[in-house]
């Protein structure tokens, strides 16, 4: 039986990866072109993308039988990406607080029989997402190279992908963890720590004009948050027994997907800019 050549094969590291980079160029050039046309667009993408990562994930826990309080899990992820950019990082945890409030609240005429287990599972997820993206606001608030910050975050995830694809396809024979993501290899790792670091110091030095022994910290250690976010993720799934979050995204998966590693180094790349640079 011959090979149908009107479908694109998914390749060794099993995705589509004509779709994947039509897809990733495009998100790459919505982002930037946000950021650099007016910033507040820049919030309302972010907001689309974790809006839609909510909902991917209000749909797979119930799944697992948990009742999400949906009203005010979408108000509250809202607030929380507003107030982080006109507010700083107290406005993002006040609103965090308020959140969480709202969904035991929102909750509490269900009755007790898995009390529990929804408002744990609401606070999760909006710790999860809801908060952690605030960090990727809260990098695009400084005037002067707001943008700039947000780029060298982008960039060095990326790197981080890109690096541990490639080396994972061409080099990749020893399992990095097995039982959570067969595909991840130590030699994959290596490449997206060398990749990573690269871009670190490249960012920091012509985007933000600082030193190239912090871009390099930056790029060490967005490798570790990336691949934990990513480990992260996939733990989820298989605890779920799903294999993506949803099809949204052709050669992606779902918008979770995509925001796993970004979600977890949001929050250090921040911080790291925010006292080196």
């Amino acid at each position: 039986m011959g090979v149908d050549q009107s479908t694109p094969a998914p390749s060794r590291a099993g995705r589509n990866l004509p779709a994947a980079i039509a897809v990733g160029v495009a998100l790459g050039a919505v982002i930037l072109g946000s950021l650099f046309w007016q910033k507040s667009l820049f919030v309302l993408v972010v907001l689309a993308a974790v809006l839609a990562a909510v909902d991917e994930l209000v749909r797979v826990f119930q799944t697992s039988g948990a009742k999400l309080s949906r009203i005010p899990l979408f108000v509250g992820t809202t607030a929380m990406l507003v107030s982080a950019y006109y507010g700083g990082p107290l406005a993002l945890l006040i609103a965090l607080a308020l959140t969480v409030l709202a969904t035991i609240f929102w909750r509490m005429p269900g009755g007790s029989i898995g009390f529990v287990r929804d408002v744990t599972t609401n606070a999760f997820l909006l710790g999860y997402v809801p908060l952690l993206a605030g960090f990727a606001i809260l990098l695009v608030q400084p005037e002067d190279d707001g943008p700039q910050r947000v780029v060298t975050f982008f960039l060095v995830v990326v790197a981080s992908d890109v690096g541990g694809y490639v080396a994972g396809v061409l080099f990749g024979k020893h399992p990095m963890a097995p039982t959570i993501s067969p595909k991840k290899s130590w030699e994959g790792f290596a490449g997206s720590t060398l990749a990573c670091i690269g871009a670190g110091i490249g960012s920091v030095v012509w985007l933000l004009d600082g030193h190239w022994w912090v871009g390099a910290i930056v790029g060490a250690v967005a490798v570790l948050t990336a691949t934990v976010g990513d480990l992260a993720e996939s733990m989820i799934k298989r605890d779920l027994g799903i294999k993506d979050m949803s099809n949204l995204l052709p050669g992606h998966g779902g918008v979770m997907d995509r925001l796993d590693s970004l979600l977890a180094t949001a929050p250090a790349v921040w911080l790291l800019l925010h006292l080196l640079v």
